[in-house]
C-alpha cells in the first residue's frame, strides 16, 4: 500500500491530533487566547553505505525523490515502493551542515524570545545518530555547530547598549535502565523528574554550569561525554547504552523597566537505538540494557500515538525519557526529529519501524509560548532627614518652646504636588513618572489610614491589614491610658484640695511608688487521710471521745522577699496525722497478740500483710519464738524499717473500726 496515498487517515489523524492538542496547559498565556500550534518537524537522514559490511554492493533498500520525499521496497511485494513524505530528506552525499542549516539553525531564533527548542536524533542502533549529533573534529554534528552559533547570538543580543541581558548555562545528563544520571557530576546518583506548577519539567539537582563561550562549553562537555555508558555489540563498537540529553538554557534580563524575565531552554537530546537481539547478540548486561531502551522507545511510540489519536490520557509517566520529553511531543517546545536510517535490506524491517514512527511523529501538534514573567527591581534604601522622619507634628514639638515664643514666621509653604509630599518615593526619579504617581497615590491613602505616616507600600496586604488593626487598638489602648491619667490627676488635685498640710509633702505631678510585691514560694499539696465513714461518725457522736485522727496545726515559715534584709513569716494551715497514746497503746497490743498467735490466714487480715509475708512470720514465729515488740517485724523478710509507721497507722485504725 502507497504511504502517500494514506490521505484520508491521515486527515482524521491530524483532526484527532489537534483535539488532543487543546488539552495542553495554557497557564502562561492569557486567558483568551491560545498558543499558535507548531507541528513537529521531521527530517530523515540516510547514511552511506559502512565498509566492510556485507552486502556492500547490494543496491540499498532505500532511494530518495527530491528533498522531502524517499520511497523504500515494499517487503510484500517487491514490484511495489512505499512513499513517504517528511518535511526534508537528506541522502547519502548530505553533509553536517547541510543537517544543520537546513532543520536546526532556524529554531534557535526563538530560544532569544523565551521558547523550548529540542533536535532529537531517533533510529536503529548502528545508523548513525551519534554522529549526528556530535560529528568528529572534521565533521562537527549538530551540537558544536548549535552551540557555536547560540553563544554567539547571545553575545551580539546581549552586549552593551541592548534592551536584554543574557546568560547561558548547560547540563547534560544521560537515562540508562530507568535512572537519571548527571553526566557533569556522576556521584549524584539517581534523580528524579518533577513538574512545577506551571506545567516544566525539571530535574531538582541537576549540575548546571555557565558557559560564555564554546571553550568553556568544551571544557564541561569533553569530559562529560567520557562517562557516557557505551558498550561494544556485533552491530557497533561503540553503542550507545543510554539516552543522552544535553539541555542549554538561556536566560534574558530586561534592563529597563518593566524588567520582564525570559527564559528559553533547547534540548539536544541523541537516542539510544532500538536492537535486534538475534543480530547484536546481546548476553547478560547488554542484553539488560538493549531490553531498557527498546521499552523506553516502544513507550515513546505508545506517547506518539496517543497525541494522534487524541486519548485523553496520554502514557508520559510510563519512562523516564517520556516524561524528560513531554515538553517535546505534545507540549510547548519547537521540536525536530531527525531519523537516521541504514540503505543495507538486513535493516530493512528497522528502516520501515523507523520511518513508520517518524510519519506518526509528522502529526503532533506542539504549542510553544514565551515564559515571560516579570521581576520587581528592588528599590535602592532613601535617606530621609531627620525632619521627614517625625513629620509635622514631631517637628514642632523638637523644636522646644523657645523656637515657639520667638515666633519667627515662616512663609506658608505652598501645596505640594504629588510628587513633592514627604515619602521615601520621592526621590526616585529613575522610575517611570506613571508609575511613581500611582505609587504616591497609594502610599499617601495607606500614611492616611496608618499612625503617623507609617509607610506600608513592602507590606503583603493580608500582613497590611493586620498591621493597621494592631495600629489602631494601640491608639485606642494610649487614649484610655492617657484618660485614666487625667481621672487620677483630678484626684490628686481634689485630694490636696481638701488636705492642704499634704501639698508640701506630695506634689500633682509625682505618682506614689506602687507597692513592693512579695515573692512568695508555692504552698504544699493538703493531705488527708480517709477514714470510715462508722468511726468518724461514732467519734464525733461521742463527746467524751479522746481519739483525734485529724487535727489541724500551725506552721510559720519565711517568705522571701523583694529586700533580703527584711524577711516575713506567715502563719500557714496545715494537716497531719494524731493518733491518741491510748489508742497506739491499744493498736500495738492487738497486733503483737495477732502476730504470736495468730494462724497465717488471721495475719492476712493485717493491712500490708499478703500470703507470702503471712507464712514467713508464722516460719520466724516458729523457729525464734514469740515476737517481743511489734517492731521485731523488721527483722523478717520483706518489711523494712521505713514501712513500720504507715503500717502501724493503718492498723491500729483499721482495728479500731473493726471493733466499733
Amino acid at each position: 500500500m502507497d504511504a502517500g496515498g494514506m490521505g484520508q487517515l491521515r486527515r482524521r489523524d491530524m483532526a484527532s491530533a489537534i483535539s488532543g492538542a487543546g488539552r495542553c496547559r495554557l497557564s502562561k498565556v492569557g486567558a483568551g487566547r491560545r498558543p499558535p500550534p507548531a507541528r513537529v518537524r521531521v527530517a530523515v537522514r540516510l547514511r552511506p553505505f559502512v565498509d566492510g559490511t556485507d552486502g556492500a554492493g547490494e543496491p540499498p533498500c532505500v532511494r530518495g525523490l527530491d528533498s522531502c520525499s524517499l520511497e523504500i521496497a515494499n517487503w510484500r511485494n517487491h514490484q511495489e515502493t512505499l512513499k513517504y513524505q517528511f518535511d526534508a530528506f537528506y541522502g547519502e552525499k548530505s553533509s553536517q551542515q547541510d543537517i544543520y542549516a537546513g532543520s536546526v539553525q532556524p529554531i534557535l531564533r526563538h530560544l532569544l524570545e523565551g521558547q523550548n527548542a529540542s533536535v532529537l536524533a531517533y533510529g536503529p542502533t548502528g545508523a548513525g545518530k551519534t554522529h549526528t549529533m556530535l560529528g568528529s573534529p572534521e565533521q562537527p554534528g549538530v551540537i558544536p555547530r548549535a552551540l557555536m552559533d547560540l553563544l554567539q547570538l547571545t553575545r551580539e543580543e546581549g552586549g552593551e547598549g541592548r534592551p536584554w541581558a543574557l546568560s547561558v548555562t548547560m547540563s547534560y545528563l544521560e537515562i540508562y535502565q530507568e535512572k537519571v544520571l548527571d553526566l557533569l557530576d556522576p556521584a549524584s546518583g539517581d534523580l528524579v523528574i518533577r513538574e512545577d506548577c506551571r506545567g516544566n519539567i525539571l530535574i531538582p539537582g541537576l549540575t548546571q554550569k555557565p558557559i560564555t563561550s564554546f571553550a568553556e562549553f568544551e571544557q564541561h562537555f569533553l569530559p562529560a561525554s567520557r562517562n557516557r555508558t557505551v558498550g561494544a555489540t556485533r552491530l557497533n563498537q561503540r553503542s550507545s547504552r543510554s539516552h543522552a540529553v544535553l539541555l542549554v538554557k538561556v536566560e534574558q534580563r530586561e534592563r529597563l523597566a518593566p524588567f520582564r524575565q525570559r527564559e528559553g531552554k533547547l534540548y539536544l537530546i541523541d537516542l539510544a537505538g532500538s536492537e535486534d537481539n538475534r543480530r547484536t547478540g546481546n548476553k547478560g548486561l547488554r542484553l539488560k540494557e538493549s531490553g531498557a531502551i527498546n521499552s523506553s522507545l516502544f513507550v515513546l511510540g505508545k506517547v506518539v500515538d496517543a497525541l494522534n489519536q487524541g486519548l485523553p490520557r496520554v502514557p508520559y509517566r510510563d519512562s523516564k525519557l517520556t516524561r524528560l520529553l513531554q515538553d517535546s511531543l505534545g507540549g510547548s517546545a519547537h521540536s525536530i526529529l531527525i531519523a537516521n536510517i541504514a540503505p543495507e535490506r538486513r535493516f530493512y524491517l528497522d528502516t520501515v519501524s523507523a520511518l513508520n514512527f517518524a510519519a506518526r511523529s509528522k502529526e503532533v501538534i506542539n504549542r510553544p509560548f514565551t515564559n515571560e514573567s516579570l521581576q520587581l527591581r528592588v528599590l535602592a534604601p532613601v535617606k530621609l532627614s531627620q525632619k521627614e522622619l517625625l513629620g509635622p507634628s514631631e517637628t514642632k514639638r523638637a523644636r522646644g518652646p523657645e523656637e515657639e515664643e520667638t515666633g519667627s514666621p515662616e512663609p506658608p509653604a505652598a501645596p505640594a504636588s504629588a510628587s513633592q509630599e514627604l515619602s521615601p518615593l520621592q526621590k526616585l526619579s529613575s522610575m517611570d513618572p506613571a508609575v511613581l504617581e500611582r505609587l504616591l497615590s497609594l502610599d499617601r491613602l495607606l500614611g492616611s489610614q496608618g499612625s503617623q505616616g507609617t509607610h506600608g507600600l513592602n507590606t503583603p496586604r493580608r500582613e497590611r491589614m493586620v498591621l493597621m488593626k494592631t495600629m489602631e487598638e494601640k491608639d485606642l489602648e494610649i487614649e484610655r491610658l492617657k484618660m485614666k491619667q487625667k481621672e487620677l490627676e483630678a484626684k490628686v488635685l481634689a485630694q490636696e484640695a481638701v488636705d492642704p498640710k499634704d501639698k508640701e509633702n506630695s506634689s500633682p505631678t509625682m505618682l506614689r511608688p506602687l507597692a513592693r510585691r512579695a515573692v512568695t514560694v508555692a504552698k504544699p499539696l493538703k493531705k488527708a487521710v480517709v477514714m470510715p465513714l462508722q468511726l468518724i461518725q461514732e467519734q464525733a457522736a461521742s463527746p467524751s471521745a479522746e481519739i483525734h485522727i485529724l487535727k489541724k496545726k500551725g506552721r510559720k515559715r519565711k517568705l522571701e522577699s523583694l529586700d533580703a534584709s527584711e524577711p516575713e513569716e506567715k502563719a500557714e494551715d496545715c494537716w497531719e496525722l494524731q493518733i491518741s497514746p491510748e489508742l497506739l497503746a491499744h493498736g500495738r497490743q492487738k497486733i503483737l497478740d495477732l502476730l504470736n498467735e495468730g494462724s497465717a490466714r488471721d495475719l492476712r487480715s493485717l493491712q500490708r500483710i499478703g500470703q507470702k509475708k503471712a507464712q514467713l512470720i508464722v516460719g520466724w514465729r516458729e523457729l525464734h519464738g514469740p515476737f517481743s515488740q511489734v517492731e521485731d517485724l523488721e527483722r523478717v523478710e520483706g518489711i523494712t524499717g521505713k514501712q513500720m509507721e504507715s503500717f502501724l497507722k493503718a492498723n491500729i485504725l483499721g482495728l479500731a473500726a473493726s471493733q466499733r
